[in-house]
């Protein structure tokens, strides 16, 4: 396998031993500064991988990155845009306003089921679970079973 040059920089040097030296920090983060260190002292790509227990890679891509955008690039990931919503804040606001009415005739208070069920018969919100409509209540601080 032909090992590709790495060069670091003074600044950047000093920086990735204070990064190794203290402070808690991720394990990826820690593996890439020491990949990062071991290839700009020249040691072999595969020896690097089997101590870190990396794959290649890995070794690839952080070297990849360190040259396209420095350092704090290298090292930490970047945000990730997470799962968009499902349900808009106004239909929120719709299951905690029937969790804050009065409860169907037969029962004392809501449940969580009985509002699943109650929430499913409204527009845009019928396949609702349980779940969700926890969490909905839990964001509010809202409890239906008290007056």
């Amino acid at each position: 396998m032909k090992q590709t040059e790495l060069h670091l920089t003074e600044p950047d040097r000093g920086t990735l031993n204070a990064f190794r030296g203290k402070g808690v920090r991720p394990a990826r983060a820690v593996n890439r500064a020491h990949v990062l260190m071991a290839l700009d002292q020249g040691v072999p790509e595969a020896t690097i991988c089997q101590v870190l227990g990396l794959g290649r890679t890995a070794l690839w891509r952080t070297r990849a990155a360190y040259r396209e955008g420095g350092l704090e690039f290298a090292l930490h990931d970047e945000a990730r845009s997470g799962q968009p919503r499902k349900y808009q804040t106004s239909q929120e606001a719709e299951v905690v306003a029937l969790a804050c009415s009065s409860p169907p005739a037969g029962s004392k208070r809501w449940t969580i089921g009985l509002l699943t069920a109650a929430s499913r018969e409204r527009p845009g919100l019928a396949g609702v679970n349980r779940e969700t409509v926890r969490q909905m209540l839990k964001k509010t601080i809202a409890n239906p079973g008290e007056k």
